[in-house]
């Protein structure tokens, strides 16, 4: 199995070109089952979630050719001719659920299995099914399969989430694309990968209003045609390259950045004392002088503090100066980085939701392992203020996030490595 070595004490240096988002891929892959006719996704991520999105999608019956370097993806979905989503396919990733409501939408039936993923807490789909009942679907779990029909189509209707689900609000939005009449999405999830889905649903021939806000309006179409659309820009991944040289000091340019996309974390890192700067080419992060200042962080759904950065954020603050409290308020078990900081010197107290970290003047390397995707990122960032050597294990996790993290960091001058055991 392999594992992450990293040589913490040097400056960082350089530009790191972001990726495309991980999640909205994720997304957009599905919405090929909305149509017979070509789905083309540029600046797509290369990462193990997109192969087994891939591997889906193609035992559904859709044709999937990665193209230049995996960057692009050339999708048919013409000849659907399996409607169940099997479980060895599905565990492996949570987002494979959304399979359901374009197969729903498109065919009037489909066969699911229940979603795996990271274990970061209980994340349930019932928002997802709900969603999709109101819009006339028949529902049954049976053996760990959601069995949906809709046999006479779905039809439009207000769809109230008690709380706004990114997931819910992508598998009802591509399911209200084809059904008949009008759909209201309230309460709607507003992150960028929601607009990202519109934008792109919208150049397929759907008619879709108010995405970025929480009321999404939906006029059914009969069909939608093939369109070509650019994944925007991954910005987990990029406020955790933007966390790179706050923490291990020096200047990196995050090509392809946008501040519309991290502005709530921006607002932290300017607290903490660093600086922020828009480039024509993307952003360009450096600290100022002196140790960083302790921050409270509480997560929030967008435009709020990202619960996928909170992990990194502790990071830093484990080297601040003075007491942060950070407030965990999406998943209730995302501190299972904490104890692995904790090896590396880390003053970190958790109760609850809740954890309080007091700054140390320097952390020091040791092994440590990872339990999910972002905190696994969170301990390389770790190691790179860390004195000596930080070895990260179980790394197949940064491996769905993450694409050449490697490669990335040390064209920046970390000394940072991948061994295989």
């Amino acid at each position: 199995m392999d594992s992450i070595v990293v040589t913490g004490g040097g400056e960082l240096r350089g530009e790191i070109p972001i990726a495309g988002a991980k999640n909205a891929c994720l997304t957009l892959m599905p919405a090929t089952l909305l149509s017979d006719e070509p789905l083309t996704l540029t600046n797509a991520p290369r990462l193990s979630d997109i192969v087994t999105m891939t591997t889906l999608l193609a035992s559904l019956g859709a044709e999937v050719t990665s193209l230049q370097d995996g960057k692009v993806l050339a999708m048919s979905s013409h000849d659907i001719n399996n409607l169940t989503a099997d479980y060895d396919i599905v565990r492996k990733m949570r987002a494979s659920i959304l399979v359901l409501g374009p197969l729903l939408a498109r065919a009037g039936q489909a066969v699911v299995s229940l979603p795996g993923g990271c274990a970061i807490g209980a994340r349930p789909v019932d928002l997802h099914l709900k969603g999709l009942e109101a819009l006339g679907a028949r529902l049954d779990l049976r053996d760990g399969y959601v069995h949906a029909e809709a046999r006479g189509g779905l039809k439009g209707a207000v769809v109230d989430f008690p709380f706004a689900s990114v997931g819910a609000t992508e598998n009802v939005l591509m399911a209200a694309t084809l059904a008949k009449g009008t759909t209201v999405l309230n309460n709607a999830a507003r992150e960028p990968e929601i607009v990202d889905l519109a934008q792109c649903l919208r150049s397929m021939g759907a008619e879709i209003d108010g995405e970025g806000t929480s009321t999404i309006t939906i006029e059914g179409v009969d069909r939608l045609h093939g369109a070509t659309h650019p994944v925007v820009a991954d910005r987990i991944e990029l406020g955790t390259y933007m966390l790179a040289p706050a923490i291990a000091g020096g200047e990196v340019e995050c090509i392809g950045g946008r501040m519309d996309l991290v502005r709530a974390f921006c607002e932290k890192l300017d607290a903490a004392g660093i600086e922020v700067t828009e480039t024509q080419r993307g952003l360009k992060v450096a600290r100022r002088n002196g140790r960083v200042r302790a921050v409270d962080v509480v997560t929030e759904p967008f435009p709020g503090f990202p619960t996928d950065l909170q992990a990194q954020m502790m990071a830093l603050m484990c080297t601040a100066e003075g007491t942060s409290v950070l407030e965990e308020k999406i998943f209730e078990n995302r501190f299972m980085h904490a104890p692995e900081l904790l090896r590396m010197g880390a003053k970190i107290d958790v109760h609850g939701g809740h954890a309080t970290v007091t700054g140390v003047e320097r952390l020091k390397g040791a092994p440590v392992m990872a339990t999910d995707l972002r905190a696994s990122v969170s301990l390389i960032l770790a190691g790179l203020a860390a004195e000596g050597e930080t070895v990260v294990s179980r790394v197949y996790h940064l491996d769905r996030g993450y694409e050449h993290v490697v490669r990335k960091l040390s064209s920046c001058g970390a000394r940072i490595e991948r061994i295989s055991a």
